[in-house]
């Protein structure tokens, strides 16, 4: 059905299309249509349609509205609106990447992972995989060892590496040979990068007990050893 809107005083009409294609809305699908994006969409294009309402009212109709600013106008709040859409669109994008980051993550639950870590557990003297991990090729790379005393007990000398994951095996054993007793001890790693000093990431292994749902809405992986690491911070699958 087409209606009339009177503009001002006057006689002059408006038909109900007209004012349904200037507000993007349809009379007949209007109700079946109820998303946040769309109702804030025509309400930014209502307040639009009746400002111009309200100059067509009030102009000098010696001077009427140039008709170019009218059609400049509506072609600014079509960009408002578009722009509304995009990041409505793009909202829904990121949570649609979130869900499938946590489906991929959930394959990794029992799964050993080179992730992030600065101690590593020593148990019936055998240690977990280590490893490094290099923003930048270094010429020269060092992993030191530590135990609860601040004793070095360990130095593993990588010497030059390129950008990317090391791996390295650690025997837990002294400078005598003995093995080490059990406990947690700590990691660090020293570079030399371009003549200056430099450093890496240490890496340790350990499996995947459960994904955890982040601050962020991203996934990570709460692993045995204690510790729970961005899925985006895994260096290897074991």
């Amino acid at each position: 059905m087409t209606t009339n809107t009177t503009i001002g005083g006057s006689t002059a009409t408006m038909s109900q299309q007209l004012l349904d294609t200037m507000n993007g809305t349809n009379s007949a699908s209007s109700s079946s249509s109820s998303s946040t994006s769309s109702t804030s969409a025509a309400n930014l294009q209502t307040t639009f349609l009746q400002l111009l309402v309200a100059q067509l009212q009030n102009q000098d109709p010696t001077n009427p509205m140039d008709s170019s600013q009218m059609t400049s106008q509506l072609a600014q709040i079509n960009t408002v609106s578009g722009i509304s859409q995009l990041n409505t669109s793009l909202t829904s994008l990121s949570t649609q990447l979130s869900a499938g980051q946590n489906a991929q993550a959930a394959l990794l639950i029992g799964s050993t992972v080179l992730a992030p870590g600065n101690s590593v557990a020593v148990s019936s003297g055998s240690a977990p995989q280590l490893g490094v991990q290099m923003a930048t090729a270094a010429s020269d790379v060092k992993v030191q060892i530590t135990n609860s005393s601040g004793k070095i007990v360990g130095s593993i000398d990588l010497g030059p590496q390129s950008a990317g994951t090391v791996p390295v095996t650690w025997n837990p054993v002294d400078s005598s040979g003995n093995t080490l007793p059990d406990g947690t001890y700590s990691l660090s790693v020293s570079a030399t990068v371009n003549g200056a000093a430099g450093t890496g990431t240490a890496l340790v292994a350990s499996k995947v007990q459960a994904v955890m749902q982040q601050s962020n809405g991203t996934a990570g992986l709460s692993l045995a050893n204690g510790s729970t690491v961005p899925l985006s911070s895994v260096a290897g699958i074991l």
